[in-house]
């Protein structure tokens, strides 16, 4: 199975430019923040460490050095760093008694979400100080730290904001800010909508709940847009996606090429919006008045660490977003078609993305192809790995995320359905799945078992989590 990569060695590359990815991705930006790690421009995510011990405590030992200890764990973040790019830690300290969060209140309200570590045996009093922030707060706890794990499980049922992670994997304390971290993103996120459909109600839920700005742009600025693109960006551009190709079967090079000229031109766009997420009506309002269809666009997009989500569909582009911030892959927009006698479900859509790994990540085969039910268009027919694990989920509302999990078991190259198509085991119950269906056809795939993240960020969200196959 390959090597699952996203936001790290994103990260780490990205330090050394982004042509090390070889996205060959258009380098004059319009002035747009930089991508902060995948699903984020402009600014890192504001994590609050605090260190929770009480000298001389019996358990680990009594013997124990806190700031031994301390030192262990720094030796970690510090040899990890680049899981820790994109967060800036503030507070980072020491308490031993309730008294001193007073100490580090201010820096509580600036952080996005706490990180605290469990050291010793004694600590719940400072924990329960620690929680009268109502800051995300995820607490590590190593075994031997103490018996209060014990308590830990009413306590999350007692204050929503509070969240445990029992491990003796220090890799754990990268999981623990992963929900802190992908509700920052979606505050930050700004999605572009290319559409004339009116979808205020919905971008005004979305920002109530999360802080997610949806924006509208019109046919005539992609279109002034697409007029700026130099023909030799775009020739070059359409260049690497055919050599990149396993072959070019139905689209013309003249296809290709306005494709990769539009895919400039909303680059342009979101760079002048400071976007990360770009979504166009293309079987509504867009259809046939763009100069090609934007598939090739949202593969790029995502290949960047950025966005690019089918027909405008604004549920979807925050699901992915969600998946970026929890693991920094992208996802993949499916329209779904069950086989119960295999117990699988069949994903499928025109639009594939070879990075599914994330930007850094392998890219996987891809044919260029029409759309299948258009027989137009240039599309990214993708051959997703077969034997990974998979997460499908949707954002149905602001209030609940409906989702699934299962095992990739065929990636089927069939002249029926769209051009993209896996193959998915699911676990649990396919009769469950098609009968608990709601809310629309569309679902994102991501890769990775999600569930203990997708849970965490959810209890933070004050969103609810069902699992449509169970």
């Amino acid at each position: 199975m390959a090597m699952q990569m996203g936001r790290r060695e994103f990260l780490q590359l990205s330090t050394g430019g982004m042509a090390a990815l070889g996205l060959g991705c258009w380098c004059a930006h319009a002035g747009g923040a930089p991508l902060i790690s995948p699903g984020c421009r402009g600014t890192k995510v504001r994590v609050a460490k605090l260190y929770l011990g009480r000298p001389k405590a019996a358990w680990p030992t009594p013997l124990l050095d806190l700031n031994e200890e301390i030192a262990r764990y720094e030796q970690y973040f510090e040899q990890a760093r680049a899981e820790f790019a994109d967060v800036e830690f503030l507070a980072n300290r020491l308490l031993t008694e309730p008294g001193q969060v007073s100490e580090v209140a201010e820096a509580l309200q600036q952080a996005d979400g706490i990180l605290a570590i469990h050291l010793s045996m004694g600590i719940p009093p400072i924990l329960r100080e620690v929680l009268k922030a109502e800051k995300p707060t995820v607490l590590f706890a190593q075994p031997y730290s103490g018996h209060e794990w014990t308590g830990y499980g009413a306590l999350r049922r007692e204050v929503p904001v509070f969240e445990a992670i029992l491990s003796g994997d220090l890799n754990d304390l990268a999981v623990a800010v992963r929900p802190i971290r992908a509700m920052h993103h979606l505050r930050e996120a700004i999605i572009l909508n290319v559409t004339t459909r009116d979808f205020s109600a919905l971008a005004e839920r979305f920002k109530n709940k999360f802080g997610t700005t949806i924006l509208p742009v019109s046919r005539e600025r992609v279109l002034q847009a697409y007029e700026t693109i130099p023909d030799e960006l775009a020739r070059s551009e359409a260049k690497q996606w055919i050599e990149g190709a396993e072959k070019v079967v139905e689209p013309d090079e003249d296809e290709i090429f306005r494709s990769c000229k539009l895919a400039l031109a909303l680059e342009k766009i979101a760079d002048e919006e400071n976007a990360v997420m770009v979504t166009v009506d293309c079987y509504g309002s867009m259809w046939r008045q763009l100069p090609a269809y934007p598939c090739i666009s949202h593969a790029r997009m995502n290949n960047m660490g950025m966005g690019g989500m089918c027909e405008s569909d604004l549920r979807s582009a925050m699901t992915q977003l969600v998946f970026q911030g929890l693991v920094g892959r992208p996802g993949f927009c499916n329209d779904p078609t069950m086989d119960v006698s295999r117990g699988a479900i069949v994903l499928a859509h025109c639009m594939g993305t070879p990075k599914m790994d994330g930007p850094a990540g392998k890219a996987a085969p891809y044919r260029l192809r029409s759309i299948m039910e258009r027989q137009e268009g240039a599309v990214c027919q993708v051959f997703m790995e077969v034997g990974r694990k998979t997460t499908t989920a949707i954002l149905a509302t602001e209030e609940l995320i409906h989702y699934f999990t299962g095992d990739i078991i065929e990636a089927p190259d069939l002249p029926r359905g769209c051009r993209t198509k896996i193959t998915v085991k699911v676990d649990g119950d396919a009769e469950k799945l098609w009968q608990n269906w709601a809310h629309g056809l569309h679902r994102v795939t991501c890769y990775g078992d999600l569930t203990k993240d997708l849970e965490r960020f959810c209890r933070f969200a004050k969103v609810e989590l069902v699992n449509e196959a169970a």
